[in-house]
């Protein structure tokens, strides 16, 4: 698989799909939600539009949450070892060329754009993340014109045959870096860009603007957009603080509840904005105060923390240590390492593309060899059973990991209590005003 043929089915492909997308969404996600599935029609010839907040990531959600073997785009300077664009190559990646890698680079875009047609003519879907680059807030930023650039000259080149399709693709984790979280992909409905032939014909530019504008509007409609700079870090932990709970919520997403509050936090800014600053204001102590005292919103939320509750599920981890210890020859093993290792990147929202990647690396390469090793020395019923234990005690291990957290805290409060930390009850008191104060929007 190469190049020339990138647009062709890939048993090889479809094989090491299969692999990686079962580690992306069982393993390094703990849920992956999706919604409007019923939106992708595989007779239509589509282009995919993602949000791009987290690197790598933003692509691998829409590809293992989509059938078949779409291509992507990417940046040309990832391309230039011949070994490496191999293997790009095989993965189904295309390279786009910039001004900024030199003029004669960019003439070889023709070539790419007639690989393009290829891709959409046979119905694999093409992959373009429309912002061009990452970054790291939930946020939609001004989209580049290449996404609809392609679109129309595809089309154009089909004698507007094609009718081509862009689906916005809205991208929401839970955590950005964090092992797992939670990812919700949510599909939109087709922007049908047939609409804008006719204007495309007598003005290319003006078309191309239009086009863009709509396809961000549909973009914001499935996402979390959070559009004030000034307040975005009240807004984006106003979010976490009140709708945290629901993130594991299939019918109605957590990503749908922080789009409605954050269109409640709009209209009160227009509307009270005296409320509104105390809203934002109160968001950005509670965060701070919690951090200070080593407490999470969960705990802040409960009414009670009661002893014999926090006293047996001490008893309870205390019985259940060997099993933790046990779960964590996974843990320590796949996930920590490559956590280790994913500190050194400077751009953070690399470290899930780093983390990801390393921890299948060693599962795909330790666990076979461990298996091997295993029937070797030991009888076979017994390498099974501890070959399907390994996973299953590391999530054991995982979970272990969080209900200790919660009930050393719940402990941390009792205590608080019982002392009259005054941070504390300054703490408790802020963040239950707020929660009313939400509550009344």
């Amino acid at each position: 698989m190469g190049k020339e043929n990138i647009e062709k089915y890939s048993w090889g492909y479809a094989l090491l799909k299969a692999l990686v997308g079962f580690w992306h969404n069982n393993a390094f996600y703990r849920k992956v939600i999706v919604m409007g599935r019923d939106n992708i029609n595989p007779d239509n010839h589509l282009i995919f539009a993602p949000n791009h907040q987290n690197a790598l990531m933003d692509a691998l959600a829409v590809l293992f949450t989509h059938k078949g073997q779409p291509v992507f785009l990417a940046r040309a300077d990832i391309f230039k070892k011949k070994r490496i664009a191999a293997l790009l190559y095989f993965l189904k990646i295309l390279p786009v060329y910039r001004i900024r890698d030199g003029f004669r680079s960019v003439v070889g875009n023709d070539a790419i754009f007639d690989k393009t047609i290829d891709v959409l003519r046979n119905k694999n879907g093409l992959i373009v993340l429309p912002e061009g680059s990452h970054e790291g807030f939930r946020r939609l930023r001004q989209l580049k014109k290449g996404i609809c650039r392609i679109a129309f000259q595809a089309d154009e080149a089909s004698d507007f045959q094609l009718k081509i399709k862009i689906i916005p693709v809205g991208l929401e984790y839970s955590h950005y870096t964090r092992y797992r979280q939670v990812l919700t992909v949510v599909y939109g409905k087709p922007n049908e860009v047939s609409e804008f032939h006719d204007l495309y014909k007598k003005k290319p530019e003006i078309a191309l603007n239009e086009l863009r504008n709509k396809l961000s509007y549909e973009m914001k409609r499935i996402m979390v957009h959070i559009g004030s700079e000034e307040d975005y870090e009240a807004i984006d932990e106003l979010r976490n603080l009140i709708n945290g709970r629901y993130s594991d919520r299939i019918r109605y997403p957590k990503l749908f509840r922080d789009r409605m509050l954050i269109q409640k936090m709009n209209q009160l800014k227009d509307k009270d904005l005296p409320l509104y600053q105390k809203i934002c204001s109160l968001s950005l102590q509670v965060k701070q105060k919690s951090k200070e005292l080593n407490t999470d919103y969960r705990l802040l939320a409960k009414k009670k923390h009661p002893v014999v509750w926090l006293i047996a599920g001490l008893l309870g981890l205390l019985a259940t240590v060997p099993f933790f210890i046990y779960g964590n020859i996974f843990n320590l093993t796949f996930l920590e390492i490559p956590n280790l290792q994913s500190r050194k990147i400077k751009d953070i929202q690399f470290r899930s593309t780093m983390k990801f990647g390393f921890s299948f690396a060693l599962a795909i390469t330790l666990l076979p060899l461990l298996l091997i090793i295993s029937f070797i020395f030991v009888a076979w019923w017994i390498v099974i059973m501890f070959f399907l234990s390994l996973p299953l005690s590391g999530l054991f291990a995982w979970n272990y990991y969080l209900i200790f957290r919660r009930i050393v805290g719940g402990f941390r409060i009792k205590n608080y209590i019982r002392n009259n930390n005054q941070e504390y009850m300054i703490l408790k008191k802020n963040h239950d005003e707020l929660l009313n104060l939400v509550a009344s929007l």
